[in-house]
């Protein structure tokens, strides 16, 4: 179910982008510019949005009344967007959330029971899309459905959720809709979501269908079946082969039968079709048929939800070209690394150190390809200090992990280390904490030299001073990075993701998933 909804942003993503027709039942004589980008936003959205699909001359108003469109955040909190780089650019960050709804009668034929009709609906597939501030690479994370994670309060006009300390991350989608999966994402990773995409299932199927075949490779016959029912379905030959329409939904849905048989294995598959379908779609930009760009269009359109941000056509075409400009050979996919959840075997959570390093790198904006600038220029800010005598700063003790309990009094001992640097109304503050890293925050823009000016003070990189509505003025969270001594200790910035997250670059052409002992065929 993961990797069907994961598909399907894609698709959407991409038909959004697509083409359509004029009133009326015959094809215009569509002006060739108009043609070539609508073409070019299909095959740049498909990078991003997992998608699918070409165009021609768009009917907007129509294709625009087939969106949907959600409120972007329904937490009680934001995170603020992050700080542009010396060039003026910022990073862009968009969810893709695949929902596995049955609501319809065309989703339920594609999977689930009639018991499921009515139920709220789980993001099956969630996937950060990181765009570097100066567009030359992206990131992608997957989060395994499975995945046990905090779930933020979230509230809609008729029905407030209360915050839940650990769930299964799928469940977010049920709590009022995409918005409380952007917060439970902006919870987690402190990283601002500018925009949001969702498909659903059935949507996946006509896209595939559209583009004609996508290639996908499995290093041995695979049917994904199991004796009590459970499986996609999947049956493929070893080898390389396209599939397109409820097979390509079977492939993007397949747990049973890759890897391990785990939702972790159902991520990798997934980024290993996106990748083949991106560059299939930059090397032939068009689908050359005008019919069949009509009903992606209609496909895409009518099965995506986007944040109001993104809610017409032309929103998205403007994305495209941000995304346009990013090479293939530097999109980056990668899974959350995550360990066994020690109360249920069935069940995953993060693993504490590699998924704080990707987590980090891409709020940093750092590329997970290893290919990023060796050394990066840190911005001090323009806002003056305030004299350190005068300087209020709150301390909290956030070095507890999962591993590990918090280190007594850290708060209020890290405080004196302040005091005796001259930051006399240095305090230590009760309130619990959780950081792996050390961070600086401030809630305002006049705030930022101060807390760059503790941050001085104490040796921590200005890459961790960072704006935060969640803070009413400088405040010190001493993370588990610092534990203990009065000294930051110096650490060599990360330049590539961890082994961990199983990276597939863009354009590695011979990725092969391997198939699971026990659902290989002869």
């Amino acid at each position: 179910m993961t990797l069907d909804a994961e598909a399907r942003p894609k698709n959407r993503g991409r038909h959004g982008g697509g083409g359509g027709r004029r009133r009326g039942g015959t094809e215009p004589d569509a002006p060739r510019p108009k043609r070539r980008i609508l073409r070019w936003t299909a095959a740049t959205l498909a990078v991003v949005i997992l998608g699918t699909a070409g165009a021609g001359y768009l009917y907007y108003e129509h294709l625009n009344a087939n969106i949907k469109k959600a409120k972007r955040n329904l937490g009680d909190s934001d995170v603020p967007e992050a700080t542009p780089n010396a060039a003026g650019q910022t990073p862009l960050n968009i969810l893709m959330i695949g929902s596995d709804s049955r609501n319809t009668a065309k989703d339920l034929k594609l999977g689930g029971s009639k018991a499921d009709v009515g139920r709220p609906p789980l993001a099956d597939v969630q996937m950060l899309l990181h765009v570097s501030a100066d567009r030359s690479n992206m990131s992608v994370i997957s989060l395994p459905r499975d995945t046990m994670i905090p779930i933020p309060k979230c509230s809609t006009d008729e029905k407030k959720y209360e915050a839940l300390s650990l769930a299964m991350a799928n469940e977010s989608l049920g709590r009022g809709g995409p918005g409380c999966t952007v917060a439970t994402w902006q919870s987690l990773t402190k990283i601002h979501i500018d925009h949001f995409m969702m498909v659903d299932f059935s949507g996946v199927v006509d896209m595939a269908d559209a583009i004609g075949g996508v290639p996908v490779c499995v290093r041995q016959n695979v049917y994904s079946h199991t004796s009590d029912g459970h499986g996609s379905g999947l049956k493929l030959k070893e080898g390389t082969h396209p599939v397109k329409g409820e097979q390509a939904l079977q492939w993007l849905r397949t747990r049973y039968g890759f890897e391990d048989g785990t939702d972790v294995a159902r991520t990798h598959a997934q980024h290993m079709y996106i990748n083949s379908m991106v560059r299939q779609l930059r090397a032939n930009a068009t689908l050359g048929n005008p019919t069949e760009m009509r009903r992606l269009a209609e496909a895409a359109t009518k099965a995506l939800t986007v944040d109001d941000g993104l809610g017409t056509v032309k929103k998205l075409y403007d994305l495209s070209q941000e995304l346009q400009k990013v090479p293939t050979k530097r999109i980056t996919m990668t899974t959350l690394p995550t360990v066994e959840w020690s109360q249920d075997h069935n069940r995953l959570v993060p693993a504490t150190e590699d998924a704080d390093q990707l987590i980090s790198m891409v709020r940093d904006d750092t590329p997970l390809d290893g290919r990023g600038a060796k050394h990066k220029t840190e911005q001090t800010s323009k806002d003056p200090a305030a004299p350190a005598d005068a300087l209020g700063v709150q301390v909290r003790n956030g070095t507890g992990t999962t591993a590990q309990a918090p280190t007594p009094q850290r708060a209020s001992a890290v405080a004196q280390v302040l005091q005796a640097k001259g930051f006399t109304q240095a305090k230590s503050d009760i309130t619990a904490a959780t950081e792996a890293k050390t961070l600086l925050l401030y809630p305002s823009a006049d705030l930022e030299g101060d807390a760059q000016a503790v941050a001085k003070a104490l040796g921590v990189p200005l890459s961790q001073v960072r704006r935060s509505t969640d803070v009413s003025g400088v405040t010190l969270i001493v993370g588990a990075d610092w534990r203990t001594g009065d000294t930051y200790p110096k650490t060599k910035s990360p330049t590539k993701a961890p082994d961990s997250a199983a990276v597939l670059p863009g354009d590695k052409e011979d990725a092969c998933m391997e198939v699971q002992k026990g659902f290989t065929w002869e």
